[in-house]
C-alpha cells in the first residue's frame, strides 16, 4: 500500500475506491476510504455503483482529477458485472493509459487480467474438495478488465494452495504467463510490459510458453513437459515481453 500511495501521488493523491466485489460494499468502501485518509491522501471516496449508474455521465465526472483507482476484495464477478463494457470501464482504461495507478486486493487483483479466474470449477462440483485435479475445461474464467493482457492473475495463491487451478489455465493458455500472488504481496506492472514484486511473501510464475507435449490422457488429466516455475520475492522483476527475470540483490 505504501508503494501504491507513492504512485498515486502521496499527500496529493485523489483516490477512488470501487467496493462492489464485497458482499457489504458500503461498509468496505467507507472503511477503505477512511484508511486512505488516515494514510495522508488528499481525498478518498468510495463509489458503489450499479451497472446502470456506471453508464452515466454523472458517474464519469466523479473520476475527474483522480490519481489512483482501487478495487476492493470479495467476488471479482460482482465487479465485472457492474463495470464491464460501461462508460466507467472505458474511462478507467483511458486513465490507465494516461499514467494513473490502478490497484486492487484479492478480487481486485483478479480483475486486472483479460482472462479472469472466477473461482468456480466446471467439472468438479465438490466445493469442499476444490481443485483436486489438473484438467482442461475445468477452471471457469470470464473476461476481466484487461489492464494487463499478457498474463493471468491468481490471488491468495501459496497460502491457499491454488497451484492446480493455475497450472490448468497455464496449459490451456500456454502463450500467457500465469502469476499466483500470495497474501501481503503485490505485483506492480508498468506499461503492461514489466513487473516488480513488492511485499512480504512470494509470487509464483507458471511459465508454459515453451512447454512441450501438452495433451490429456483417457481420464482427461493434463500431461506436459518443460513447464517452468519461478518463485519471485520483493525487488525481483520480470520482463513480460522477453520473460527475462532480474533477481534483486539482497
Amino acid at each position: 500500500m505504501d508503494r501504491y500511495l507513492q504512485f498515486a501521488g502521496g499527500p496529493n493523491a485523489h483516490i477512488v475506491i470501487f467496493p462492489m466485489a464485497s458482499s457489504i460494499p458500503d461498509t468496505v468502501g467507507f472503511e477503505e476510504a477512511e484508511d486512505f485518509l488516515k494514510a495522508g491522501v488528499k481525498s478518498a471516496i468510495s463509489l458503489n455503483l450499479t451497472r446502470k449508474q456506471a453508464d452515466t455521465d454523472s458517474a464519469l465526472r466523479l473520476l475527474d482529477g483522480v490519481t489512483g483507482v482501487f478495487f476492493s476484495g470479495g467476488d471479482q464477478s460482482r465487479l465485472t458485472a457492474a463495470l464491464k463494457n460501461t462508460k466507467i470501464e472505458k474511462r478507467l482504461h483511458e486513465l490507465y493509459q494516461s499514467g494513473i495507478v490502478i490497484g486492487g486486493t484479492s478480487a481486485g487483483a483478479a480483475v486486472m487480467s483479460k482472462i479472469m479466474l472466477t473461482g468456480n470449477e466446471k467439472i468438479n462440483r465438490d466445493s469442499n474438495n476444490a481443485y483436486i485435479f489438473i484438467k482442461p475445461n475445468n477452471i471457469e474464467t470470464a473476461e476481466g478488465f484487461g489492464f494487463i493482457d499478457k498474463i493471468i492473475v491468481d490471488q491468495h495463491f501459496i497460502k491457499r494452495k491454488r497451484h492446480n487451478r493455475l497450472l490448468s489455465l497455464a496449459l490451456e493458455h500456454p502463450q500467457l504467463l500465469c502469476f499466483g500472488i500470495d497474501e501481503s504481496t503485490a505485483l506492480i506492472v508498468r506499461n503492461g510490459s514489466e513487473c516488480e514484486i513488492a511485499g512480504e511473501a512470494t509470487v509464483m510464475v507458471i511459465d508454459a510458453v515453451a512447454a512441450k507435449e501438452i495433451r490429456t490422457n483417457k481420464q482427461g488429466h493434463f500431461s506436459a513437459t518443460d513447464i517452468r516455475i519461478h518463485l519471485l520475492t520483493e525487488g525481483d522483476t520480470m520482463n513480460l515481453t522477453t520473460n527475462q527475470i532480474t533477481h534483486y540483490s539482497r
